[in-house]
């Protein structure tokens, strides 16, 4: 019999300058910055956009991801925490008794990451006119699902987003949490969906369905939270207004009305199409 156990133990810490640490974690987070604005400059030069667009583009989407996500953290399911913590809202430490530790912006929701980059590219577009709301989104929603799975690896190398337990022979053990037994590696799960979604919706881009408008967006918000909906079964209870209604997890109840939107979308852009 073959045993596929595998022990984790990683410092989740890339380098030190005295009080001042970066995380695995955060080089994931500039990784997708970063991969998502090559993506959107080969989107832009491919369509003739002017790539001076970009920046302020950029700009917005830093903006509103971490916005929203960490309000996301705050609200859907750390409230207790924050209510008597508001100064760590937005900034990068933990402050103590002892003093503070810079620690990133760690507590982020995907959900409310979302909904901070719609808002974000809703305030851009009222600036910057040179295509819809949702031209835009069709587009930023092929880099944000690319982003995923980079950020789903720093979470897997921080050891957190943690799995329940396999219950067989067969998973990961996270020594830094003091585990002994296997768990799934639901950040790995989550990953490698994200990627095939990145795939599927780059492979819609290439073909009649990036004239679709809205297409590419609904595309992106019915099979990536599918993903997480899906992902949630196998994760560890993260909290939230979840736990008090019971059926589901909070990053179930948050992904199905996201789904819903998903489809509405695409039957949106299907119609307007055809018209």
């Amino acid at each position: 019999m073959i045993i596929v156990k595998f022990l984790w133990n990683p410092d989740p810490v890339l380098f030190s300058i005295g009080p001042l640490s970066i995380h695995y974690y955060s080089l994931m987070f500039a990784v997708a910055f970063i991969l998502g604005w090559y993506l959107m400059k080969y989107f832009y030069n491919a369509e003739k956009i002017p790539i001076n667009y970009l920046d302020p583009l950029l700009f917005y989407m830093i903006l509103g991801t971490i916005v929203g996500a960490r309000l996301g953290e705050v609200f859907f399911y750390n409230w207790d925490y924050f209510q008597n913590n508001l100064f760590e809202i937005f900034l990068p430490f933990k402050i103590s008794s002892d003093g503070w530790e810079f620690i990133g912006f760690r507590g982020l929701a995907s959900h409310g990451a979302a909904l901070g980059i719609t808002t974000s590219l809703f305030l851009y577009n009222k600036k910057y006119k040179y295509a819809s709301l949702l031209w835009i989104l069709d587009r930023i929603a092929i880099t944000v699902a690319l982003g995923g799975v980079f950020i789903r690896i720093g979470n897997f190398f921080n050891s957190e987003i943690i799995g329940k337990y396999t219950g067989g022979d067969f998973g990961v053990v996270f020594q830094k949490i003091g585990d002994t037994v296997p768990r799934h590696p639901v950040q790995l799960y989550e990953s490698l969906g994200y990627l095939v979604v990145f795939i599927i919706l780059f492979n819609a881009y290439k073909s009649i369905y990036k004239n679709y408008t809205g297409f590419l967006t609904g595309l992106f918000f019915a099979l990536l939270f599918l993903v997480r909906f899906l992902a949630e079964f196998v994760k560890e209870n993260q909290g939230g207004f979840g736990e008090n209604i019971g059926i589901f997890s909070t990053g179930q109840w948050l992904s199905l009305p996201l789904i819903l939107v998903g489809i509405l979308l695409i039957l949106y852009s299907l119609r307007k199409k055809r018209q």
